[in-house]
């Protein structure tokens, strides 16, 4: 009988266990549809202004200190400043692990980095940096919806502190959403900007013709990076934070998922031992009775 009771708390806590992570699925999906809309819609913004920096830097010999560094030698020896996004929250599988193991390595390759300025976002990140004996210099809070006025603030003093000369290069570990099955570590440098230059391929008649053709600016070239870089960063920077997001409540769906299956199988494993357990127990009683029966005849 006793064995039989404990079978039925084991079944009623994981039928508990099974709704509460079919919950957070179901959260976790619609946080992500949300999340995934705010990501795929700054993509373009955000490539349409990389496109035209990348077209007036290869056009024109113009320079700017956000791509070139600063003018001015700097008081002191720049450090380089390394930003590491992580979750505020766990039960969201490797996400957390991917990022936080990216970033060990790159510290590990990086001395100077390791050294330098270390900016983290969210609480996972910050145990998992107590724990590995690395001090932040400081914590960043944004929660789970970031827009452009939350990440200006952040991104400008980046910039201001690089033309500074405080900061020798600011590099930002998050994890990079591909699509809704596949999500990627990465390390991006943000700071100096690097436009990618558009590679020319066969029968690719634009790259071609823009290779000859001559542009005329105006304003002058100076001008439109001064006022298109820093809304680069902002944009690249907002960008990295959207991936971030939107990787961590797909981690959390599919994980969340795989615990609901998982209670599901476990409860109907529970429930055939259950059965088997009554089935003996009802087995012996009837011996007993009929035993007993013989016994007074």
């Amino acid at each position: 009988m006793g064995k039989t009771r404990e079978i039925k708390k084991r079944i009623k806590a994981v039928g508990n266990i099974r709704r509460i992570t079919k919950t957070m699925q179901m959260i976790a999906t619609s946080k992500f549809a949300r999340a995934q809309q705010r990501a795929t819609a700054t993509k373009p913004y955000t490539e349409g202004v990389f496109e035209l920096v990348r077209q007036i830097a290869a056009a024109s010999s113009a320079s700017h200190p956000l791509l070139t560094g600063p003018t001015e030698k700097p008081r002191f020896e720049p450090k380089p400043l390394t930003l590491i996004i992580t979750s505020d929250r766990g039960l969201c599988g490797p996400y957390n692990g991917s990022v936080l193991r990216t970033a060990m390595a790159f510290l590990r390759e990086n001395p100077a980095a390791k050294a330098g300025v270390i900016e983290l976002v969210g609480k996972k990140g910050a145990g998992f940096m107590r724990f590995a004996g690395i001090e932040p210099s400081e914590q960043h809070q944004f929660g789970d919806k970031v827009g452009l006025e939350t990440i200006e603030g952040l991104a400008q003093s980046y910039m201001d502190r690089f033309i500074a000369g405080e900061v020798s290069v600011v590099n930002v570990i998050y994890m990079r959403f591909i699509s809704a099955g596949r999500q990627r570590p990465e390390i991006m440098q943000l700071l100096p900007l690097k436009p990618t230059k558009r590679e020319a391929t066969p029968g690719d008649s634009d790259a071609a013709a823009g290779a000859s053709v001559e542009y005329e600016f105006s304003p002058r070239a100076e001008q439109l990076l001064g006022s298109l870089l820093p809304a680069a960063v902002k944009s690249t920077l907002l960008q990295a934070f959207n991936d971030a997001i939107v990787s961590e409540h797909v981690a959390r769906m599919v994980a969340m998922k795989a615990a609901t299956d998982n209670a599901g199988k476990m409860g109907k494993r529970l429930t055939r031992q259950f059965n088997r357990a009554r089935q003996s127990q009802i087995t012996t009683e009837l011996t007993e009775i009929i035993s007993g029966a013989a016994a007074l005849n």
